[in-house]
């Protein structure tokens, strides 16, 4: 597409560095930095990892939770000229294994306290990967400079991050983010939305891992804000912290909204400080937009996924009134589409795969071109997911096409679990599906067929084993028959969907 910015998000930083200089940037529940600070101590881990020989282009992965360390190191990798690769902190053994060794080919991983352990275990795998406790860049904090070699000259089009994503295939993805990719997704909103951004305060809970964190952080650090981080999301601490910090931004999966408000203290609440409040990655129920427009906040749908910077679209401030379901007509620099199975862009009111051009779109996916290929195709985005636009142009989300569950927030892919099931001696069939659960929003279901020997145990064991603590089912069912086909052969996902509606009522969790 043309180019519509010529700064890097480098130059970006080091503006507010100097404007901004005494400007909260990050503040945690126990410490904070400003820009200026931010700025100093990034640069001097920059010098820091060049001398430890990171090299332009290698790539840097951090396996902690959410942390002011985790974003200053950020910063300090883009600056370095490496790639960000960050992984779960939720992840097994095997799957940062998986993700650090085969996918990323990671230089140095740095962990937090809770994951030296699976760091460790991860290096063992991983030839020529260097681990370091995160806590190892505390000692730049004062601007120190560790090296006088020069940091490399970088580019629009040098890239920034690979951000792991849950897809239809069983293995996770990286997206691949560049520096243009994200300084015209950051001067897209800058456009679109000038009073949603202007000294926003952001309250950040999603992990930093995924484009819901650090896209997100990065886009705010971008407009000169300040970001609130949390290491994970709790509704009363939210609702407090709304109060006392006056947060003008926030945005989380409905889940997140229903619980604060179901909290005892949501009534007696002042949120009038809340200006941009997007709700994604789930429909929203008119009850939720209505009870939070009683407290004068309206909730905006927006549809997106992490190939599309995460927020593809938002609906506006008048439609999210008047349709409130609908997800926006794009934006400035981003067009939506619907296009049948050929591949024909559909009418108005004509149900067909999303399909997204735009400022946001990722470059690629890491090593992985016959994915790109498929998923970017004429310069469109195929996002494979159900929708359809009216004769407005607002979209409206109807069905995830790939297979994902949303479970607290986080993708889980169906495709995944069902591999590491059928690895189970004894399974013959395997269909997970999203069940509903009042604590996260979803949770995977298992519908398996198998031996008459194989039990529920052996399945959670082998999960366990294999799959982050969020992924292992908290239902199995073992069915005495061969699940249910389609014409095509593939196992009739929507019979089971039917059949297992009311799972969170009439069977019991496993775990």
């Amino acid at each position: 597409m043309e180019e519509v910015v010529s700064s890097t998000l480098i130059d970006i930083f080091k503006w507010w560095a100097v404007d901004r200089k005494d400007t909260a940037a990050i503040v945690t529940a126990k410490d904070q930095i400003t820009y200026s600070e931010l700025n100093c101590w990034a640069e001097a881990i920059a010098d820091w990892l060049i001398a430890e020989g990171l090299q332009r282009g290698e790539r840097v992965t951090i396996l902690a939770t959410n942390s002011m360390e985790w974003i200053v190191l950020s910063q300090a990798v883009m600056l370095s000229g490496g790639i960000l690769a960050p992984v779960n902190p939720r992840f097994t053994v095997s799957e940062v294994a998986y993700m650090v060794g085969e996918r990323y080919q990671s230089k140095f991983i740095f962990h937090d306290a809770a994951r030296a352990e699976l760091a460790n275990a991860t290096q063992a795998k991983v030839e020529g990967c260097t681990v370091f406790d995160i806590s190892v860049i505390d000692q730049f904090r004062n601007g120190a400079s560790a090296n006088s070699a020069p940091r490399p000259e970088i580019g629009l089009d040098d890239e920034v991050v690979i951000i792991p994503t849950s897809g239809s295939t069983g293995h996770p993805k990286g997206v691949v983010y560049s520096h243009r990719t994200l300084s015209s997704y950051v001067s897209e909103t800058a456009i679109a939305e000038p009073y949603s951004i202007d000294k926003a305060k952001v309250l950040l809970f999603g992990p930093l891992c995924t484009s819901a964190g650090y896209v997100v952080t990065t886009q705010y650090l971008a407009y000169g804000g300040t970001i609130f981080v949390e290491e994970a999301f709790e509704p009363l601490r939210a609702i407090q912290m709304i109060q006392e910090h006056g947060i003008t931004v926030m945005m989380g999966a409905p889940i997140f909204f229903e619980r604060m408000a179901a909290s005892e203290s949501f009534a007696a609440a002042d949120l009038a400080s809340l200006r941009y409040c997007l709700v994604g990655g789930a429909r929203v129920s008119n009850q939720l937009l209505d009870t939070w427009l009683e407290k004068g906040v309206t909730l905006r749908q927006l549809y997106g996924q992490t190939e599309a910077g995460g927020q593809a679209t938002v609906n506006s401030r008048s439609a999210a009134l008047s349709d409130p379901e609908k997800c926006g007509r794009g934006s400035a620099f981003t067009r939506i589409a619907i296009v049948d199975d050929k591949g024909e862009f559909c009418g108005p009111n004509t149900p067909g795969e999303i399909v997204i051009k735009g400022a946001g779109i990722m470059t690629r996916y890491w090593n992985d071109p016959e994915a790109t290929a498929k998923t970017l195709v004429n310069g469109w985005l195929h996002t494979g997911d159900l929708g359809m636009v009216d004769e407005n142009g607002l979209l409206t989300m109807l069905d995830r096409l790939k297979d994902i569950i949303i479970s607290g927030g986080i993708n889980i892919s169906a495709a995944e679990l069902e591999r590491v099931i059928s690895e189970i001696d004894g399974v013959n069939e395997v269909a997970v599906i999203a069940a509903k659960d009042d604590g996260f929003g979803e949770t995977p279901l298992a519908i398996i067929y198998g031996r008459d020997d194989l039990t529920i145990e052996t399945v959670i064991q082998h999960c366990n084993t294999h799959l982050s603590a969020f992924k292992v089912p908290r239902y199995v069912v073992l069915e005495g028959e061969a699940l249910p086909r389609l014409a095509t052969g593939k196992i009739a996902k929507p019979a089971l969907r039917v059949k297992y509606a009311n799972a969170h009522v009439e069977l019991s969790k496993v775990r």
